[in-house]
């Protein structure tokens, strides 16, 4: 069902210090910035490298608000990994299968993510304690 790793989620106060940091140290480079009114976030996504089944990411997030789920988490557990994005064939699919496995979805149908994605998140106390997304690339425009 799982593809690849498509990105790790890391949440951060300042987006513009954290891209200058994985730019200089590792020569990552921002491929989509986006602000998600919906989730309450700013985010980059910063392009690792391509894999057989898409690319992987690392996704910066930061806080619109500290009243948002990403300010929260920020206030509780200060900088640090977010969530855990695998990437699927299919969210729909993988929702129906995995919600049939008794794992409780935060999303009971995909929404808008990143890069035009359609994504959804299961809930962490089902995954080990990983908030983890679900994630469905944009079909590739030819």
């Amino acid at each position: 069902m799982f593809l690849r790793i498509d990105h790790v989620g890391i949440a951060c106060h300042d987006i513009e210090e954290k891209i200058a940091f994985y730019e200089s140290k590792f020569g990552l480079r921002v491929v989509s910035r986006e602000v998600n009114e919906e989730q309450g976030v700013k985010e980059a996504m910063l392009h690792i490298a391509d894999a057989p089944g898409g690319g992987s990411y690392i996704q910066l997030l930061e806080p619109l608000g500290p009243d948002t789920p990403v300010g929260k988490f920020l206030a509780k557990r200060g900088e640090g990994v977010h969530h855990v994005a695998f990437g699927v064939p299919d969210v729909e699919d993988a929702l129906r299968t995995i919600g049939g496995e008794g794992i409780r979805l935060i999303d009971e149908r995909p929404r808008h993510g990143s890069m035009n994605s359609s994504i959804a998140f299961l809930h962490p106390k089902d995954m080990g304690g990983v908030l983890t997304e679900l994630v469905q690339a944009a079909p590739e425009e030819s």
